[in-house]
């Protein structure tokens, strides 16, 4: 029987139906990367008519296996109801499984809906947590939200030193709203916080490409 590479291999030369024809059997097997795979193809519409409801089912199906990928994209489904009745309730429930398996962009998705009230009681305390664990994961967006909670004292005591850390990183790679409230931010530091933060600022790694809960 042909192997989930073997339908990597045909998805990369866009041969999506050879690509669903082989995906298809490993999901009957119990494969959850498969079953996410399969959402991808039906997501996006690649070889079939596009359809969030089949989209959906097959990530719910890969994320009860384990697939993490798969359940971020059930909780942001969930949060706009595309494919499935909109649960904000679900949609954190599913964001907290993958954020706890380490996945960043879970993790910054989960973080706003903490800090936002989306399906939950707002806990700002927490939020910071998770937009922590992800920027220090190189995660832009979250070092964006972090930055601008501690410029602004949100849930943290102001710190400018720490602002100026996350927001510098994020500007380096152009995040807008962090390269706006990181000028903004110069503009009240002290020549001793700027050259106590330039000097302990590093460059941070990357990870793009988050599919985003609407706030």
């Amino acid at each position: 029987m042909a192997s989930l590479a073997d339908g990597e291999a045909a998805f990369l030369r866009r041969d999506y139906d050879a690509a669903r024809a082989i995906w298809e059997p490993l999901v009957k097997q119990g494969h959850a990367d498969a079953g996410a795979w399969l959402g991808s193809l039906y997501a996006n519409g690649l070889g079939v008519e596009r359809d969030s409801a089949m989209a959906f089912r097959y990530y719910l199906l890969a994320a009860e296996r384990g697939n993490v990928m798969a359940a971020n994209n059930v909780a942001v489904m969930y949060s706009r109801g595309d494919g499935t009745e909109m649960n904000p309730e679900r949609a954190c429930y599913w964001l907290r499984t993958a954020a706890e398996q380490g996945d960043g962009f879970a993790q910054y998705n989960y973080a706003v809906a903490l800090t936002s009230g989306i399906g939950m009681e707002i806990d700002l305390a927490a939020g910071i947590v998770w937009f922590r664990k992800a920027a220090e994961a190189g995660h832009y967006l979250s070092q964006a939200r972090l930055g601008s909670l501690y410029a602004q004292g949100v849930g943290v005591a102001v710190d400018r030193i720490e602002a100026f850390r996350w927001l510098s990183s994020a500007s380096r790679h152009g995040v807008t709203r962090a390269e706006t409230e990181l000028q903004a931010l110069l503009g009240v530091m002290s020549e001793e916080e700027k050259a106590i933060a330039t000097a302990s600022a590093g460059i941070l790694s990357k990870r793009e490409g988050t599919p985003e809960l609407a706030v």
